[in-house]
C-alpha cells in the first residue's frame, strides 16, 4: 500500500512508521510542517528522502519520502496526497492546553486543515482515509464513552476533532470516501520525549529530579492506551473492508486515576535504580474532565482489535526509552 502520513514525524507517525516499514511493499509519504518532529526524529525509524519545494513527489522504496508544508495550504495538500491510497491524517494542534489558550489557531489546523487533507482525498480517489480523533469531542460525557453517545466537549480542543468527526461522516455518505474515525485515549510510550501528556511528563521530571505536578487532587482518571496497542488499531482501520463511515473507540476501557499511574510509574522507576521525586497538587487545567475511559467492543467486533500490553509493562518500554535516551552521548 501507498501511505500518506501527515504528521508523520510526531510521537505516533513514527511508531507507526516502525509497524509499516516491516511490510516491504508499503511505500510511505510523510507530510509535515515539523513544528513539533523533526527530520533528524525521522530518521531514527526510517531512512528519509526528502522533497524540495519544486520536486514533484514519487512514492520510494525502502525509505520515507518527507515533504514538508502545512495542511491549512490546500494547495501543497493535494499535491502531496498525489498516488497515495491511504491517508493516515495525524497532523493537529494536540492538546487541549493550546486549544485554550488560542481557540482560533485550534480550528485552522484540526477543522479547516482537515477539511483540506478530506478534498485532497477525494480529488486523488484515495481508498481510505483515516482520522486521529480523541475522547474530548465525548468530553462531558460520563464514562465509560463508546460511540453512541451524543458529543458534549468541554473544551476548543474537543469542540474541532468533532468538527473534524462530522466532515469525515460528511464525505463518506456525500462523496464515498471512505473515511473511518479513531478516537485515541491518552496514548504513551517510546518516542514520546517531546510529548506534554502525563506519562512522558512525569518521566522526564523524574528523571531531572524535578518535583512531579499533579493536577487537581490526583484523583482524575484516564484511560491510558500503550503507543503499539493504538498503531496496531490503525493498520487495521487502514486496511479491513467494511468499516468506511464508522467511529471506534480505541482505548482499554480501564480507568486509571494520576495518582494511581503515579505510584505505579514509582515502582517501574524504583526497579531501574531511579528514585521518583517528591508530587505536589496543582490548578485542574481549563477544559479538563474529571473521568474519561472508554467501552471498546465496537472496535473488538468490527476490527477484531483489543490492546495487549497492560500498563505496568507499558510504562517499563516507555521508561527503558526514555533511559537510552539519556544514556546516548550528545
Amino acid at each position: 500500500m501507498r501511505y500518506l502520513i501527515t504528521g508523520g514525524c510526531g510521537f505516533i507517525g513514527r511508531n507507526l512508521i516502525s509497524r509499516l516499514k516491516a511490510d516491504p511493499d508499503n511505500q510511505i509519504r510523510v507530510f509535515d510542517d515539523l513544528s513539533v518532529g523533526s527530520v533528524d526524529a525521522l530518521q531514527t525509524v526510517m531512512p528519509v528522502l526528502r522533497r524540495g519545494e519544486s520536486e514533484e513527489p514519487r512514492f520510494v522504496e525502502g525509505a520515507a519520502e518527507l515533504v514538508i508544508g502545512n495542511i491549512r495550504d490546500l494547495s501543497a495538500i493535494r499535491s502531496v496526497t498525489a498516488g497515495a491510497e491511504i491517508v493516515v491524517h495525524l497532523a493537529a494542534n494536540s492538546g487541549v492546553a493550546l486549544a485554550v489558550a488560542d481557540p482560533e489557531h485550534d480550528c485552522g489546523v484540526n477543522v479547516l486543515g482537515t477539511l483540506n487533507c478530506l478534498q485532497a482525498a477525494r480529488l486523488h480517489g484515495v481508498r481510505r482515509f483515516v482520522f486521529a480523533s480523541s475522547g474530548a469531542p465525548l468530553g462531558m460525557c460520563e464514562p465509560p464513552l463508546h460511540e453512541a453517545m451524543a458529543p458534549r466537549p468541554a473544551s476548543p480542543y474537543g469542540a474541532s476533532k468533532l468538527a473534524g468527526e462530522a466532515y469525515c461522516s460528511a464525505f463518506f455518505h456525500c462523496f464515498g470516501l471512505e473515511t473511518v474515525v479513531l478516537r485515541f485515549a491518552n496514548v504513551y510510550g517510546p518516542y514520546s520525549g517531546h510529548k506534554t501528556s502525563v506519562v512522558a511528563k512525569l518521566i522526564r521530571e523524574a528523571l531531572r529530579g524535578e518535583t512531579w505536578t499533579l493536577y487537581g487532587d490526583g484523583r482524575q482518571t484516564r484511560d491510558f492506551i500503550f503507543i503499539d496497542d493504538l498503531c496496531s488499531a490503525i493498520t487495521k482501520a487502514a486496511l479491513l473492508p467494511d468499516v468506511g463511515g464508522e467511529v471506534f473507540q480505541i482505548a482499554t476501557n480501564s480507568e486509571t486515576s494520576v495518582a494511581e499511574l503515579a505510584d505505579r510509574l514509582r515502582i517501574a522507576l524504583r526497579r531501574r535504580g531511579v528514585e521518583a521525586p517528591p508530587a505536589a497538587l496543582g490548578a485542574i487545567p481549563q477544559g479538563d474532565v474529571r473521568r474519561n475511559f472508554s467501552n471498546i467492543e465496537k472496535a473488538a467486533a468490527h476490527l477484531g482489535w483489543r490492546p495487549h500490553v497492560d500498563l505496568d509493562t507499558g510504562l517499563a518500554l516507555t521508561l527503558n526509552w526514555f533511559l537510552q535516551q539519556n544514556a546516548e552521548p550528545a
